[in-house]
């Protein structure tokens, strides 16, 4: 489990994990809707995480879980 700082800008979402200073911008999402968004995403540098489905609220500090 990894603190992530999820932000959007120019249509695009960022997924960044500080204590690794790594940056990727999300590629696929489950969930897109402002009501349920998350649930497995993956990154452009092909890992695979989850974060916890809720409301769309960027930018906004979320627990994730690597998968692969």
């Amino acid at each position: 489990m990894a603190k992530v700082m999820l932000r959007e800008n120019e249509g695009k979402i960022y997924f960044y994990i500080a204590k690794k200073d790594m940056e990727e911008i999300i590629d696929t999402i489950e969930f897109e809707s402002d009501e349920k968004w998350g649930g497995e995403v993956e990154l452009s540098n092909g890992e695979s995480w989850w974060i916890e489905p809720g409301a769309k609220n960027l930018p906004k500090e979320a627990v994730c879980k690597k998968l692969s």
